[in-house]
């Protein structure tokens, strides 16, 4: 395991985690180690906290308002069917939120169930794992399925066109509201 992996926030603090797209106002945004769901983000909330009960209201809200800014991001990106937001601690014992895109592709019986119902073969295999050659410089179109070779069907988002689109929507957020 890289070293990065054992503290994933202080390696975003520290500038060393390859994952890392842009630092928000609530946290670190976070490309998955797997894109077996092309797109795959996650939030990871900075300063850390166990639980979104440990943030005042205020800090909550700006943390909902940070994870629906990386699903804009991904919806502008990927053109998904739908992204679904996961905030769990069941392994990792630290506030964070999975945020997935969802697609019309996807296998009926995986499609409208959670994405942890994939088997693990499927979700963590070597194929769809983060390694920063794979993650070049790829376009919007590399969302589709027809336009990824069966061997990596895998998205695979480039820090910078993420950063390009959550600071532009996170612009015109600040612009309206």
């Amino acid at each position: 395991m890289e070293d990065w992996k054992k503290d994933r926030i202080g390696s975003c603090e520290r500038g060393e985690n390859p994952t890392l797209m842009v630092k928000m106002k609530s946290g670190f945004a976070v490309i998955a180690d797997n894109q077996f769901l092309p797109g795959y983000c996650i939030l990871l909330r900075y300063p850390k906290v166990e639980s979104l009960s440990d943030l005042t209201l205020a800090e909550r809200s700006q943390y909902l308002i940070d994870t629906t800014l990386i699903g804009d991001a991904i919806n502008k990106v990927c053109n998904p069917r739908k992204i679904n937001y996961s905030t769990l601690m069941n392994k990792d014992n630290y506030l964070h939120t999975h945020i997935e895109a969802r697609y019309d592709w996807e296998p009926d019986e995986y499609k409208y169930r959670p994405s942890w119902t994939y088997t693990e073969n499927e979700r963590f295999s070597e194929k769809y794992a983060f390694n920063e050659e794979c993650h070049g410089n790829l376009t919007e179109n590399h969302c589709k399925p027809d336009r990824i070779n069966e061997a990596s069907r895998i998205l695979i988002i480039t820090r910078k066109k993420l950063y390009n689109n959550l600071t532009k929507t996170k612009s015109k957020r600040r612009a309206v509201g």
